[in-house]
């Protein structure tokens, strides 16, 4: 199953690497604008992105991939009913609309610190995070409710067997609310959801946890900040793999979001506010920069330090260094 999870991997970074780059460009300032909360003019690109795909035989795909789809509609019989014709391009295509949510990574270099027993200090991470928008404007709030998947993988790749010694699955259903007006307010939108997050594997080693969590948007410039607080929804004592996973990993956290020209960076803070002896936290930094002029692809590094680097880390304090390259930011 890990191993199928990988190749699912390197099947859509191919795919996010060869996609049509106009539409890649307009869709990067469509998830800009959605992330710093100006969803109507991230709405209005989707839709010019919509009437792009349509005008390019109603899929989002690059020239070889509209060929093949062309080449194997010939071979097809013909079907006078529209609809039927674009649902049978879209299953052609593979394409469902899904979108890069959090970063697409790929980080060959990843370096513990601390030599810890069982496992080389240097490993592969890799993260796939997609999602995919089911309704807009349902409720009349101009929201949008999603569905998300994100799978972060912790893979010992110089080891002799190179097993996976560690993956998450984040799969959440979340709603996103824009607030005020452009240049109204610094408060420019909020988010909030169902996130479940577990590691799939047996006891002892068998952890997971679900949360509701709220989330808002403010700008001042070129800086975002997201605070986000969340409630563990509580489980069987007889059922919880980690019932003190909130001593480490506490009630929230706050992410500063700075873009500069092609750079971005960005800063995760988490404590769980004990301001004594049992205090723990955790700080991640994420740097992403162009990568050789291409517009889809970005070199990226990552440093984090603290408890939560993993959920089979989730009480461990972890020094981490990694390099690799993103697909999406």
């Amino acid at each position: 199953m890990k191993h199928l999870n990988f190749i699912f991997l390197i099947i859509l970074s191919t795919i996010f690497l060869n996609a049509n780059s106009d539409l890649n460009k307009l869709y990067n300032e469509a998830l800009n604008l959605e992330q710093e909360g100006k969803y109507k003019e991230a709405m209005l690109l989707y839709k010019e992105i919509a009437n792009k795909e349509r005008t390019i035989n109603r899929v989002y795909i690059d020239e070889d991939k509209k060929k093949e789809v062309k080449a194997i509609s010939t071979t097809l019989d013909t079907i006078e009913n529209k609809e039927t014709v674009e649902t049978i391009e879209q299953i052609i295509a593979s394409n469902f609309n899904l979108y890069p949510y959090k970063e697409n990574y790929l980080l060959p270099f990843s370096y513990d610190t601390k030599k810890r027993e069982g496992r080389n200090q240097v490993e592969t991470k890799f993260q796939l995070s997609v999602k995919k928008p089911i309704f807009h404007n349902l409720f009349g709030f101009n929201e949008t409710i999603n569905l998300a998947y994100t799978h972060t993988s912790w893979w010992q790749l110089y080891e002799e067997s190179s097993p996976f010694r560690e993956t998450n699955y984040k799969p959440e259903i979340f709603v996103t609310v824009p607030y005020g007006k452009r240049d109204k307010t610094s408060l420019k939108g909020f988010k909030f959801g169902l996130l479940h997050e577990s590691n799939g594997q047996n006891e002892p080693e068998s952890r997971s946890w679900n949360r509701l969590y709220l989330e808002s948007y403010f700008q001042a410039g070129n800086l975002f900040a997201i605070p986000r607080v969340w409630y563990r929804l509580p489980e069987r004592e007889e059922d919880d793999d980690n019932p003190d996973i909130e001593d480490y990993m506490g009630y929230g956290d706050l992410t500063l979001v700075y873009p500069y020209k092609k750079h971005t960076f960005k800063l995760l803070l988490r404590n769980n506010l004990k301001f004594n002896d049992k205090n723990k936290g955790f700080t991640q930094f994420d740097w992403t920069f162009p990568f050789f002029n291409s517009k889809n692809t970005f070199g990226y590094v990552q440093l984090s330090n603290g408890y939560g680097d993993s959920l089979i880390d989730y009480d461990k304090e972890i020094n981490r260094i990694s390099f690799g390259i993103s697909l999406s930011r």
